[in-house]
């Protein structure tokens, strides 16, 4: 059911055809993101995942909007730090209106210089929006904190004074570096008939276009250690405890999916059990993996009552030397691959999560990963694996940490010791 084309451009197109759903997911998937962005174009990948949909030489913004509502499917875009995405899902009869509409918002938006300078104030209050959710606004600061001056430390909206100073000649300048075939990779699962969608994807996307520059070295980055404390008068104090990662293209990322889920990654792990089910110090808490094309970031999420804050890192600090003194037992590993193996099932349970599977496949590694490959990787993982990877990846030399809420520094630095 998997299929990969290469057009005559070197744009790849991956397929899979899946009979027994009435929808069809398809994503143009660009492998630009704001870690790509030079110092002046913070935000540049994410405005233009908004101007997109602002109208085109064909259809008018208001246009767009009234077609997908009418095929009753869905059109959107995410940014990411490593890419862009442009999505539509549709019912499987509309898969031709569907690739027609991402064809033209994709190639043939206008850009409207009065529209670009409405759509900054959209991202500005965006921005205005993500400062006022306290985790959202700390995963920036937190990010940032562990990657210092490197791009992956940028916030994927932008900064404020770069917004502001947008203009259309160097938004167009921006894409025109970075839309290019060799770049793109277009996804399609559901319900399809395979010849005519090659057809249509190649009449759209084929050929010359793009400027054709060669792509920047992406370099890769140095996990930086210390402590950021941010004071805002909130009723929670927030935490991010940042530690090294594992790339996606790393042999031991299934380890350290394993690890995650033992030690923050659902409701039986460690981290939950101790501190909320057992002492109820915290109404949310766990960990969660970041993995990129040369590096990643493990990180620790908890939010308290700023009086028991302390106390919430000191318990996520022995959770960590524990399991770097201490192997993992048999058993727990068990749970946490049967825990791996379900979330991934169930996962692509969507004709969108395996269009998303299918392009990041192809982005990261080159080729289609079979799932029978992925549960055979989650059960080699093994105790001694586990062990190694906690010594490698939870050491306090590689530990950064967070704070947002009415905290003084020297009371987190106090409760690390």
């Amino acid at each position: 059911m998997f299929r990969k084309e290469v057009l005559d451009n070197g744009l790849r197109v991956v397929t899979e055809r899946i009979p027994s759903v009435r929808s069809v997911s398809i994503g143009i998937w660009v492998d630009v993101g704001s870690r790509d962005e030079h110092p002046g174009e913070e935000g540049l990948s994410h405005f233009i995942e908004h101007m997109v949909f602002k109208g085109t030489r064909r259809r008018s913004a208001e246009a767009i909007s009234r077609e997908i509502d009418a095929l009753g499917g869905e059109l959107n875009a995410f940014t990411s730090r490593e890419g862009t995405t442009f999505y539509a899902k549709v019912l499987d009869e509309h898969v031709g209106e569907g690739i027609d509409l991402l064809a033209d918002i994709f190639h043939h938006s206008c850009f409207d210089a009065r529209e670009v300078t409405k759509e900054k104030q959209v991202v500005l209050e965006e921005i205005s929006m993500a400062e006022d959710d306290p985790e959202d606004y700390l995963y920036d600061l937190h990010t940032k904190n562990a990657f210092r001056t490197h791009p992956l430390g940028r916030p994927i909206l932008g900064e404020v004074a770069t917004i502001q100073a947008l203009r259309r000649p160097r938004v167009l300048a921006f894409r025109d570096r970075h839309y290019r075939p060799s770049q793109v990779v277009i996804s399609v699962a559901g319900n399809f008939s395979f010849e005519p969608v090659l057809k249509q994807v190649k009449a759209a996307f084929g050929g010359a276009w793009g400027q054709g520059r060669a792509f920047d070295r992406r370099i890769p980055p140095t996990l930086a250690r210390g402590v950021r404390v941010r004071t805002k008068p909130l009723e929670q104090a927030h935490l991010c405890f940042g530690l090294k990662g594992v790339s996606q293209r790393d042999k031991d990322r299934y380890g350290a999916y394993a690890l995650n889920a033992i030690l923050g990654g659902g409701v039986s792990s460690r981290l939950f059990q101790e501190v909320r089910e057992k002492r109820g110090l915290a109404y949310s808490i766990y960990s969660s993996v970041m993995c990129f094309t040369d590096s990643g970031l493990l990180t620790v999420y908890a939010g308290a009552r700023p009086e028991v804050a302390p106390r919430v890192m000191g318990l996520v600090l022995a959770e960590l030397r524990r399991l770097q003194a201490k192997p993992v037992g048999r058993a727990e590993l068990a749970r946490a691959k049967s825990q791996l193996k379900g979330n991934f099932m169930l996962g692509l349970e969507s004709t969108s999560s395996r269009m998303s599977k299918l392009a990041k496949d192809e982005m990261y590694h080159g080729r289609h990963v079979p799932l029978r490959e992925i549960m055979a990787n989650i059960d080699a993982v093994s105790v001694d694996q586990l062990s190694r990877l906690s010594r490698e990846l939870l050491d306090d030399r590689h530990l950064t940490v967070t704070a947002l809420g009415p905290l003084k520094k020297k009371d987190v630095e106090c409760a690390m010791q």
